[in-house]
């Protein structure tokens, strides 16, 4: 990938690692870039899962304000932001789950690329919060979006206006992480659930993924006609007969 990003495959499953523990993975272009061409590399592995953690103390505290301000136009600005946004655009679109690793600082643009993964598994003291109002920036990574739908308008509202940091239990119980496990087990817990997902049809997987995605913005007969299409979709792979077959073998039917 780049100095920032590393990348590596044990069989199906992808690990993506941000690699500036000297900042705290904090974010830099570079950093964005290489996100980027991980898992552009992840669809070109055809890999069935994809892990995504950070090196050192924490999983990444942001966007590095120690870093000078770029002197750029509206266009320039409006195009390095997309470039930011396409992170969560890959995360979203890549066919089968993502994990996210989390452990230490997982704030502003760590929370957003955490929290826009299809599962969050987060280490007990791992530490979530989105201080850009605080320091006069604005969210990305579609967090405006998917933070109200996990927590609710008001809840979202008081975490984005105030900035206050949640633990890892908080946001276990806010719906926002799938699970927490002891500090220094984060990755070790996050493959041993990719193992999980990989033993699963993986046509399948990816259809339930997308349904889900795009099941919070379908009005009900929309997502009604999507299953149907999903389901059709699935019965073509031939996976539910193996499935099956697989099933009988193990219950001794």
């Amino acid at each position: 990938m780049n100095e920032c990003v590393s990348y590596s495959t044990q069989g199906p499953i992808a690990s993506v690692h941000l690699d500036r523990p000297h900042r705290l993975n904090a974010v830099v272009p570079d950093l964005v870039d290489g996100m980027l061409a991980a898992f552009e590399q992840a669809r070109t592995d055809e890999v069935l899962v994809v892990v995504l953690a950070g090196r050192g103390r924490a999983f990444c505290a942001g966007h590095d304000l120690k870093e000078p301000a770029p002197v750029e136009d509206e266009a320039a600005a409006r195009q390095r932001l997309q470039r930011i946004q396409d992170v969560t655009r890959a995360i979203r679109s890549f066919p089968g789950p993502v994990i996210a690793a989390v452990h230490g600082y997982a704030l502003g643009a760590g929370a957003e690329f955490a929290l826009g993964c299809d599962l969050v598994v987060a280490g007990q003291n791992a530490r979530f919060g989105f201080p850009e109002v605080g320091v006069g920036l604005s969210v990305t990574g579609g967090i405006s979006a998917l933070l109200p739908r996990a927590v609710g308008s008001v809840r979202a509202k008081e975490l984005l206006f105030l900035g206050e940091h949640l633990s890892a239990d908080e946001a276990h119980r806010l719906g926002l992480i799938n699970r927490v496990v002891p500090t220094g087990t984060h990755e070790q817990a996050a493959h041993e659930l990719a193992q999980q997902l990989v033993g699963q049809p993986s046509a399948a997987l990816s259809l339930a993924k997308t349904l889900l995605d795009h099941g919070v913005d379908s009005t009900e007969p929309e997502a009604l006609d999507r299953e149907v299409d999903a389901a059709i979709a699935t019965m073509a792979t031939g996976e539910a007969e193996s499935a099956a077959l697989a099933f009988q073998e193990e219950s001794g039917g």
